[in-house]
């Protein structure tokens, strides 16, 4: 990569293949405060660092001053807060309560991440979050059950289900990681499924921690296969009236780990 005035041009087979310009990082990504708010978890997914690190949990003057830091710029859009299950997912919804009622002063839009209860949608919804995330992770049954013990895929289902009612369409997504050993009709299958609940599919290339490695049955997917997949859920949204393009918040305007539909491709 060569820099050439204000663009960064990437060069391949020293020809020029892309240029652009590197859009600054307010918190963790471009136009957004994101910030995880517990950095431990009581759950053991197979494929995350955050449950062997047993980071912090961030306390309300620091989520805030971080949001300040970033308003500071002039360039903040949104402010997206997600979390890990430091205690129980009630306390976690909680602490994500009394966050997103602090935040809802900065007059930005604000998405949550988080694992699901009975009444969560509704707390997060009533707490004035205007975007929701409860990530399935994989809709390979037998895949869940081995690399996310402890949790239910049905529960957050049905959870992402109910939540749209509540937050309206194209405003409720989940990820689903590519690479933990599904087929692409797989994918297929479960990208259909969460569109027609009009949930946004968010395609997410596995990324294989080095404190997981050795507990992990994973491929990083190629890139031809990320953009067939990629290509074939922004058929299945577009055959479910959905519209990656007016959400406003977290993974599906940020694009940086992911190729989004609308915004890519």
């Amino acid at each position: 990569m060569i820099k050439e005035n204000n663009d960064f041009i990437i060069l391949k087979d020293d020809k020029e293949l892309v240029r652009g310009e590197i859009e600054p990082v307010l918190a963790h990504c471009p136009e957004q405060a994101y910030i995880t708010l517990s950095e431990r978890c009581i759950y053991d997914c197979k494929f995350c660092s955050v449950p062997k690190l047993q980071g912090k949990i961030k306390t309300l003057d620091e989520v805030v001053n971080i949001v300040e830091q970033a308003k500071k710029t002039g360039l903040m859009k949104a402010i997206a807060i997600t979390s890990g299950v430091a205690e129980s997912p009630e306390d976690e919804i909680e602490r994500l309560v009394a966050v997103i009622r602090a935040l809802k002063r900065y007059n930005v839009p604000i998405g949550v991440a988080a694992y699901p209860t009975r009444n969560s949608t509704k707390l997060l919804k009533e707490a004035g979050a205007d975007e929701l995330k409860y990530n399935v992770e994989t809709m390979n049954r037998d895949i869940f059950d081995k690399v996310c013990k402890g949790l239910s895929r049905n529960f957050i289902l049905d959870s992402l289900r109910d939540a749209v009612p509540v937050f309206g369409k194209n405003r409720v997504s989940s990820n689903f990681i590519i690479g933990l050993g599904e087929t692409d009709e797989c994918v297929r299958e479960g990208v259909e499924h969460l569109a027609k609940m009009s949930v946004i599919p968010v395609l997410r290339p596995i990324t294989i921690q080095p404190l997981r490695k050795d507990e992990l049955e994973a491929t990083r997917p190629s890139a031809e296969r990320l953009l067939k997949l990629a290509l074939m859920t922004r058929e299945m949204i577009d055959k479910s009236g959905l519209r990656v393009n007016v959400s406003q918040t977290m993974c599906l305007t940020c694009t940086g780990c992911d190729i989004t539909p609308y915004r890519d491709i």
